[in-house]
């Protein structure tokens, strides 16, 4: 196949869509690909060497990507790598605008998509490039000031809706930039994985921001597809470091995630090359975590354990890649995950884990079979394949189905629907489908038996559907498949029920799903035929005797429920006559249901029932709105199938039928029409949707009838009339498929020749599909154009003579012309050649050829016929200009003449809405009915003929690049004068189709602008309110299509912006309407949501244009264009400039026009604020914004709008930020920066190494003069040194090679002059200091980060030249304890104290002079409202800056922070801010750490609740350095251990005692010491606080230290439920709840034991009762990691083996209840020792009664005897209720035994019922299966113990 086509086209395409070689104009479009790749070669080529990439360039890529849509990969290798290489550069460009670089990203991203294409040899792509572009959109610098729109920043005005669009273009934007890397990844070099390691190592600072991005980019941008000679260049270099990080982070921080997708690839990547096996438990521990599922009461969840967990389709892919190869481990891993989380799946668990487990479940097989499709059935590529050593065997497929069965039968219930379940079953059957359909089956007879659970119903049948495939195809494993097919089909028959609708569209879908895979032909007479049949077989033949039977009741049930649903029946007279919804949805199952059931019939069967539709349709009369509709639908299916033998019996009848009744005349001119004639012209009109070869010797008849009813006065019976006419041109017109059997050829042999069974569940072959098209014959072609000179001509010319004013109409009768006109052209559409007109010149100016590619669609136009496109195009001009100057209120022909103005520009046969859901539809049945394991397009016949058909259509509807002719001009003229005319409703329509032609010609945009914006303009006095509203309404645009008002491209903008502005002055604007002031709105809503920085100046690399130019020069097809020449080139290098030079001065015309109307006094302040609005998006990082509009915002500044001041505050920010001198960087060597020490460069160490010690704080050092100031050098980021260092880092150059400093008035730029003015002038600042500490909106204002950026840019700019100006008013404001006021002088303060990053020496110290007092003043003052504004400013402030030039502000906050004075209040807020500038500072300060630690130790023990949650809150930033991960020294910042010993010293007296801990209540007067006890507790509430707060914060648990704690949290008593709030036990609870959810190494479960076993011991009962709480949270979520080490599992065993004995009764049921929870998710398994282990203990004889003496003490302590009975009891209650949803077999004796206690005394007796009544509670739902397991006595014992006794007896 390959080498034919080679030779045709030239060269050998790469992949190519295999469907058009099946069109039946195949043989023409090799030519055609040809011709369209070279222009597509020739003008792209010419297009970049000319420099034009606008339109040039992104005409011809659009073009491109049409291309490949129409025709796949159909272009040589060498084209595809030039194409490749030649849309990376353009990307890659430097100032390209965000939307150009998205399409063209799109595009490379299609060419990339199937990498078996292009090997590494051929291609190589460089990777910084394009890190470089993902650094410059997502941390953009420049964006969060206002300088850089990209399509979805955040702007000042949003709703709550638009922020979710916002998400969802933000997130657009990310998507194509991640997929763009993820495609070019395994085309990096060899070399790139080393040079990224050195790039983003130096990040790595797990207490920085900068770790998140580093692991991210990891995560992108690591290449994992080298091939194995290569892996030491590869992923060597790095896996080891990351997974050993990875292993170690205990508390699941934002960037585990990243981890965790970068290690699932690579598994995927390298099966077989890497040895999982040391860390398969800690995988499968992390994975069981991160579901989040709850276990036990009572659980507190860390909010980040929801917000940061895994993401499940990566876990999927790392663990389907660990399966298999010979350590098998995984699979036993898996097993145990799937059967400790298979009861969470029961239907009646529900919670927020549930949409994580059922997609798990979904996605785990789904990825099995892909992985075994790899390994099996794909062909070889490049990429390194799976050595056979790791290769899944049969023994692993059936192992792995084996382990998802229970949870997948669990979940085809589930309340979530069964879509999930039925998909993985679907998947499952493809690898076993003997171990999944009989369960399947075995729930879905009886499902369909009963009456009462119609959602078992439906959810067995959609798991069905799913695994129809592998059901009837049975094949060696499962032969018996088949069989069940007619009995189920037979079943299915009853849930056709008019009274259930989801019920009915579930059965249609079933029998269609089935039917569409099996011929329905009776084979029964191959039993005495053949000899050579199976047992299955005879079996099967035997059985499709049943077909005619199913296909007849089938038909019954039909009937019935179309009886049902006629019109009298479901409906009043008075309510609408349309089809509802859910009628429309039920006739659209039932006639695909019957069509493709008689689609798949004999002969034979076909006849008969045929034979019965026909009874049914001509027997009754229906009405024709609903039940006549699935009728008529019915009626259709048959025709379809056999036009010859269908058409015969049903034409005739018909056409007799009407002919009788017409005889009498009057019945033309009636207005409501016998329902016998409508019924039958209806059943006419649809049957006559078949083969147009079939219609033709029918066609005097149907002419006849035509004749007769178009003109009838009842308009039911002409629209009917109508589709009959529709329905005869388009079967004579188009070309289509006749038939989609599953066999080719049908089934019409006899059965000795060919036996259908063979083919159940066949799928298509894609090289003999032997389509039967219909292609439209010369005698069609006439008959079409017969009936249009008949009916179309006479009609036009009525209509035109109406136009002329030469005849009267009524308005009905122009209705019924447009109506006959509208049918004529949607049914001969593609017989009519395209509107002529000549091409509109000068639009746009370019230097390349930008014409349209006609793509052959089947059709030649017959040139000598007249066409009637332009007929009835010129026609309805006329009629319209007509209609709207005599009646414009005939709203309904206006409708009517709009739609035929759209199918005159665009149809050609069919529409892009039917198309887009035919698309839809053959997606998700191909998704239903796939095979993934074979895959090779192994559909069935149906879908692929369905496939081939869509990609005509694609054909026609591919209208893109069309050239804008003067006939669309005056369409679309016609069209905006509909838009604006005075109906709301004719606006609209006319609207809609405009803006889709709009985007359909090129560059008609332009032309149409000018015409819109006359009607805004204010000048023109006669335009009326509609007009106005009409344009803005084109101007808005709909959600899809073009907005006018914001096209990108500056000569667009320099006319929209300011016409909407100035609109503000029209006549015909009033601010008294909502709807215009709503429409203004959304107009400058959508202007800032879409609105995208504009490029200026645009440049092309020379590596570009020799890309291009090999383009031009290599490979075939070869183009024609000629190579631009040396003058072509450099003309288009001065087009260039000139186009960036005229851009500039477009922007600054803009800013001027919108100034100006800013100016006008008249202006509405709505508009005024849309200007500005506007304004503030012109802002720019590579233009400064001209002086006068400089002037404007900072004037602004002081204006009295909150709005002008918001928005100026932000310009104000993003001014200063372009003006700003840039700070010279020199690149500085790690071994200069570390002059003492030698750097380490061989190996990595992280943390606190002799290299880095100078970067620390360190108060003997700080630069207290000039010349130690000069001799620092500062590094301000504080990740930088950490990790390791880069090779070289930028550092600021010295202080005389910077920009001066203090200059004056007159070196100032015009820019700066402005700025500086007005902030000099004391009147100004006194405004604006005045407008900034007003309240904005009461108790919701914060920080604002804006006014922060705002003085920020002040003080670095200027220096200190403001200072004496702002310094009254900060001290003023300090004073004054409001909050709007101290949140002002906070944003001043931190951004003075950012700003002076470059001041001199001598200023900075001058500044804190200032600066100390102010803030002391400012502590002292703070009150609850101000506190959070105060930490955010000293945090901000402290942010990215190196702590040594910070030392005044930190010595100062460390002054003595907690020293009473102002209340515990104040100490708490002093912490709080103190903590906010330490933690920016991460591991730069132990000195500080140290001496804070120093301080707050004696302080521990506080009375006030908040000031501890502070203290344990900056204890968690204190040991947060302390961390225990790989390669990391320890830190020289606190550490946790040396803390505990000296706490526990404190805590000596609480641990000494045995008693419980209780709180102590204070004395208000108690002064002096209280005893040691008193202060331990309080001591230890702060402890508790402290664990609390780091449960969450920290990277790694200091497990070792807690556990020495833990003993004291489990002596508090714990919280009863009545108990009154108490701080000290509720904070125990929760701590113990945390604790037990963390992490655990393996090395440390060992210990943690040890300490539990101790306290079990202990002689409180609660603390023994918490052990057990404690243990089963602690198991669970650790359940790998402890079950990988069997003594742990022995321990844990005993421990609660032995409390089930303990004396108090309590805690024997809760051991209990663990024991039953460890059974549950197997942790331990049931043996046979621990069962004889309960019994024994239950046989334990009681002592006798002794008779007590009335009024004798009763005995309360149970004797011992009694508890180790009850133990025994519980021990076998636990066993029986850990299997609440099944039978095991252990289980009817375990039961008979405890039936032996039920008369024993409490609390054994209570124990017995509470578990049997359970046991009935839990197994009710299933006990027909049930109980199966039980023999006769034993159910007799049972039914005696579960009914409650009889009182009647």
């Amino acid at each position: 196949m390959k080498r034919a086509q080679s030779d045709t086209l030239g060269f050998v395409p790469q992949k190519d869509i295999v469907y058009n070689k099946l069109l039946p104009y195949a043989d023409r479009l090799d030519d055609e690909s040809n011709e369209i790749l070279s222009k597509i070669k020739g003008n792209l080529g010419r297009a970049v060497q000319l420099r034009e990439i606008w339109p040039g360039v992104l005409f011809w890529t659009r073009k491109l990507s049409t291309y490949m849509r129409l025709y796949g990969r159909k272009f040589s290798k060498e084209d595809h790598v030039l194409f490749i290489k030649l849309l990376y550069e353009l990307v890659t460009m430097p100032r390209l605008e965000i939307s150009m670089m998205q399409g063209l990203a799109r595009l490379l991203i299609n060419l990339l998509k199937k990498r078996e294409l292009l090997s590494r040899e051929d291609l190589e792509l460089p990777w910084r490039p394009l890190y470089e572009l993902h650094d410059r959109i997502l941390f953009s610098k420049t964006e969060h000031l206002g300088l850089n729109w990209f399509p979805n920043s955040p702007r000042l005005r949003s709703s709550s809706k638009l922020i979710m669009l916002k998400l969802v273009q933000r997130c657009s934007v990310e998507n194509v930039l991640k997929t763009l890397v993820k495609s070019c990844r395994p085309y990096f070099s060899e070399a790139a994985t080393q040079e990224m390691l050195d790039e983003w190592r130096p990040l790595l600072c797990p207490f920085d921001v900068t770790m998140q991005r580093a692991i991210s980019y990891f995560e992108l941008f690591l290449p994992t597809t080298l091939p194995p000679e290569l892996h030491h260049m590869g992923f060597k270099l790095w896996f080891d470091e990351l997974i050993n990080l990875w292993v170690s982070v205990q508390n699941l921080p934002s960037w585990e995630v990243h981890l965790v997708n970068l290690f699932a690839r690579l598994a995927n990547d390298n099966i077989g090359y890497i040895d999982w096996d040391p860390y398969i438990p800690k995988i499968f521990t992390r994975v069981l975590r991160s579901l989040n599922l709850p276990v036990g009461t009572g659980q507190m969840m860390v909010p980040r354990y929801v917000t940061n967990a895994y993401d499940i389709s990566h876990v999927v892919l790392w663990v389907s890649s660990l399966l298999g190869g010979p350590s098998k481990q995984t699979q036993a891993q898996l097993s145990g995950l799937f059967n400790s989380i298979t009861s969470f799946f029961h239907p009646s668990n529900h919670g927020r884990w549930l949409m994580k487990l059922m997609k798990l479940l979904q996605r785990l097989p789904a990825s099995v079979v892909r992985r075994l499709h790899r390994e099996r059935y794909r062909k070889p590529s490049w990429l390194t394949p799976i050595p056979d050593s790791h290769k899944l065997t049969e023994e692993d497929i059936t192992d792995f189905v084996q382990s998802m069965m229970q949870p997948v039968l669990l979940a085809m219930f589930s309340k979530t629907g069964s879509l999930d379940a039925a998909q993985a079953l679907q998947n499952l059957a493809l690898m076993r489908p003997e171990l999944v359909i009989p369960p399947v089956l075995e729930k879905t007879y009886p499902a369909l038996e009963t009456l009462t659970e119609p959602h078992q119903l439906t959810a067995t049948l959609s798991c069905m559907i799913g695994v129809a495939r592998s059901l009837v195809s049975g094949g060696q494993h499962y032969p018996e498949g088949p069989t069940h097919m007619l009995p189920l089909l037979m079943r299915a028959l009853p849930g056709v029920d008019p009274n259930d609708f989801s019920k009915c569209m579930i059965t249609f879908q079933f029998i269609a799903t089935f039917v569409t895979l099996v011929p329905l032909v009776d084979c029964s007479s191959a039993l005495h035929e053949r000899t050579d049949l199976t047992e299955v077989e005879r079996e099967m033949c035997s059985a499709s005797a049943e077909f005619e039977d199913f296909v007849l009741q089938f038909m019954d049930r039909c009937f019935a429920l179309i009886d049902s649903s006629t019109l009298e029946q479901t409906r009043e007279e008075t309510e609408t006559e349309k089809m509802t919804h859910v009628e429309s949805l039920v006739e659209l199952g039932l006639s695909s249901t019957f069509s493709t059931i008689l689609t798949q019939c004999s002969l034979d069967i076909f006849k008969v029932a045929l034979e019965k539709v026909f009874n049914f349709a001509t027997t009754n009369i229906f009405e024709t709105r609903v039940a006549g509709r699935m009728v008529a639908d019915m009626c259709r299916a048959a025709a379809k199938c056999h036009p010859a033998e269908s058409l015969k019996m049903l034409v005739p009848h018909c056409c007799n039928a009407i002919n009788q009744i017409a005889v009498n005349e009057e019945v033309l001119n009636e207005e409501e029409l016998d329902k016998e004639f409508l019924w039958n012209l209806q059943l006419l009109s649809e049957v006559t949707r078949v083969d147009g070869d079939k219609l033709l010797p029918y066609r005097s008849d149907l002419v006849q009838i035509l004749q007769l009813t178009l003109h009838l006065k009842c308009k039911q019976g002409y629209i009917l009339a109508c589709n009959l006419l529709h329905h005869i041109l388009r079967a004579t017109a188009l070309i289509y498929p006749t038939e989609y059997c599953s066999v080719p050829g049908g089934f019409h042999q006899p059965v000795s020749d060919y036996l259908p069974i063979k083919d159940w569940g066949r799928p298509g072959d894609l090289w003999n599909l032997d389509i039967q098209w219909h292609v439209p014959s010369v005698e069609e072609t006439s008959f079409s154009f017969y009936l249009l000179d008949l009916i179309l001509q006479p009609e036009l010319q009525r209509l035109q003579r109406f136009a002329k004013g030469e005849q009267e109409m009524s308005r009905d009768d122009v209705l019924q012309s447009l109506t006959i006109v509208q049918h004529c052209l949607l049914g001969a559409g593609s017989l009519m050649p395209p509107l002529k007109g000549e091409p509109i010149p000068e639009l746009v100016h370019s230097m390349v050829n930008l014409d349209e590619t006609t793509l052959y669609t089947g059709m030649e136009y017959d040139k000598t016929r007249e066409n009637y496109r332009d007929a009835i195009c010129s026609v309805m001009t006329q009629l319209l200009h007509y209609i709207l100057e005599h009646s414009e209120d005939d709203t309904k022909s206006l409708f009517s003449i709009i739609k035929i103005i759209s199918d005159l520009l665009h149809f050609k046969g069919s529409h892009k809405h039917e198309f887009d859901s035919r698309w839809k539809s053959f997606n998700l049945v191909k998704k239903s009915m796939e095979n993934r394991l074979h895959g090779r397009k192994q559909h069935i016949r149906a879908l692929l003929i369905d496939r081939v058909m869509l990609q005509h259509e694609l054909r026609k509807l591919t209208v893109e690049g069309c050239q804008y002719r003067t006939i669309h001009q005056k369409l679309m003229k016609d069209l905006l004068r509909l838009s604006t005319s005075t109906y709301s409703q004719v606006r609209s329509r006319a609207q809609s189709v405009l803006f889709t032609a709009l985007g359909t010609y090129n560059f008609c945009c332009r032309d149409l602008i000018p015409h819109v914006l006359e009607f805004l303009n204010p000048d023109n006095s006669s335009v009326t309110q509609q007009q106005f509203k009409g344009a803005l309404y084109c101007l808005l645009g709909n959600h899809s299509g073009v907005c006018l008002a914001n096209l990108h491209d500056w000569d667009c903008i320099a006319l929209t912006w300011p016409a909407i502005v100035r609109s503000g002055l029209s006549s015909a604007m009033s601010l008294e309407k909502p709807s215009i002031v709503r429409l203004f709105d959304d107009l400058a809503d959508k202007i800032h949501r879409q609105y995208e920085t504009i490029g200026i100046d645009f440049a092309l690399s020379g590596e570009c244009c020799s890309v291009a130019k090999q383009l031009m020069t290599t490979g075939n097809p070869f183009p024609e264009e000629p190579v631009p020449s040396e003058e072509e080139s450099d003309e288009g290098l001065n087009r260039q400039k000139v186009k960036n030079s005229e851009a500039v001065e477009k922007y600054k015309g803009l800013i001027g026009d919108l100034l100006d109307c800013i100016s006008n006094r008249n202006m509405p302040w709505k508009f005024e604020h849309i200007a500005i609005g506007y304004l503030s998006l012109l802002l720019r990082d590579d233009h400064q914004l001209p002086p006068p509009a400089v002037t404007f915002f900072v004037e602004s500044l002081n204006h009295d709008s909150l709005y002008v001041r918001k928005v100026a505050i932000s310009a104000v920010a993003g001014i200063l930020k372009q003006i700003k001198r840039p700070h010279k960087k020199i690149p500085v060597s790690s071994s200069e920066l570390c002059k003492d020490c030698e750097v380490i460069e061989d190996k990595i160490v992280a943390g606190d190494r002799p290299d880095n010690q100078w970067l620390q704080y360190n108060s003997n050092k700080l630069p207290h003069t000039q010349e130690d100031w000069d001799q620092c050098m500062f590094v301000e980021k504080t990740h930088w040194g950490y990790y390791c260092w880069p090779r070289k880092l930028m550092m600021y150059a010295p202080q005389e090679e910077q920009p001066q400093q203090n200059l004056s008035r007159e070196e100032m730029t015009e820019r700066e002059q402005i700025i500086f003015d007005h902030f000099s002038d004391p009147v100004f600042i006194n405004q604006f200091i005045e407008f900034l500490s007003l309240e904005d909106r009461k108790g919701k204002d914060k920080f604002s980060p804006r006014r922060f950026c705002l003085f920020k840019g002040l003080f670095r700019n200027y220096c200190d030249a403001f200072l004496p100006v702002l310094k009254p008013h900060m001290e003023r404001l300090v004073a004054d304890s409001h909050e709007s006021k101290q949140r002002c002088v906070a944003e001043i303060i931190s951004g003075l104290i950012r700003g002076c990053k470059h001041w001199s020496f001598s200023k900075v110290e001058s500044l804190w002079d200032v600066l100390c007092p102010l803030l002391r003043t400012a502590l002292s003052n703070i009150t609850v409202e101000t506190y959070a504004d105060w930490g955010t400013c000293i945090a901000t402030a402290c942010e990215s800056r190196d702590p040594r030039k910070l030392h005044q502000l930190f010595e100062m906050l460390m002054e003595s922070p907690v020293n009473g004075e102002g209340g515990s209040f104040v100490d708490a807020c002093r912490l709080y801010v103190l903590q906010g500038g330490l933690a920016q500072q991460e591991w730069r300060v132990p000195e500080l750490l140290h001496r804070l630690l120093q301080y707050l130790e004696p302080k521990l023990t506080q009375v006030y609740k908040n000031v501890r949650e502070r203290i344990g809150s900056v204890l968690t930033y204190i040991f947060m350095i302390d961390v225990n991960l790989p390669l990391t020294q320890p830190t020289s910042s606190p550490r946790i251990s040396d803390f505990t010993e000296r706490i526990l010293l404190k805590l000596k007296p609480l641990t000494e005692g045995d008693e419980e801990i209780q709180n102590h209540v204070v004395e208000e007067n108690e002064v002096g010491e209280q005893d040691e006890r008193t202060q331990a507790i309080k001591l230890l509430k702060t402890v508790i606080k402290w664990l609390i707060a780091s449960a969450g914060r920290s990277f790694t648990t200091a497990v070792p230290e807690q556990l020495r704690l833990l003993p004291l949290l489990f002596k508090i008593a714990p919280v009863e439920n009545d108990d009154s709030y108490d701080e000290l036990k509720r904070d125990a609870k929760t701590c113990l709840s945390l604790m037990s959810q963390g992490l655990l190494y393996s090395d440390q479960i060992p210990m943690v034991l040890d300490v539990l076993e101790e306290i079990a011991g202990s002689s409180s009962w609660h603390a023994r009762y918490t052990v057990l709480t404690y243990l089963q949270i602690m198991v669970f979520y650790n359940l790998f990691t402890v079950m990988s080490d069997q003594k742990a599992v022995n321990d844990v065993r005993a421990l609660v083996i032995k409390l089930l004995e303990d004396e108090q009764l309590e805690v024997r049921e809760m051991a209990a209840t663990t024991l039953s929870g460890f059974l549950q998710c197997n942790f331990l398994s049931m043996d046979a020792p621990m069962q004889g282990h309960f019994e024994a203990l239950c046989k334990t004889r009681l002592p006798k009664k002794r008779k007590r003496e009335l009024g004798s003490v009763v005995d309360t302590i149970p004797s011992a005897d009694l508890v180790r009975r009850h133990a025994g009891v519980l021990g076998l209650s636990a066993c029986i209720l850990s299997s609440p949803y099944d039978v095991p077999t252990w289980m009817p004796q375990l039961l008979m035994d405890l039936s032996a206690h039920l008369n024993d005394t409490q609390p054994i007796e209570m124990t017995v019922k509470k578990t049997l009544s359970n046991f009935r509670r839990t197994h009710h739902d299933n006990w027909q299966q049930h109980k199966q397991q039980f023999t006769d006595d034993q159910l007799l014992v049972l039914t005696d113990l579960l009914v409650s006794p009889c009182y009647y007896a």
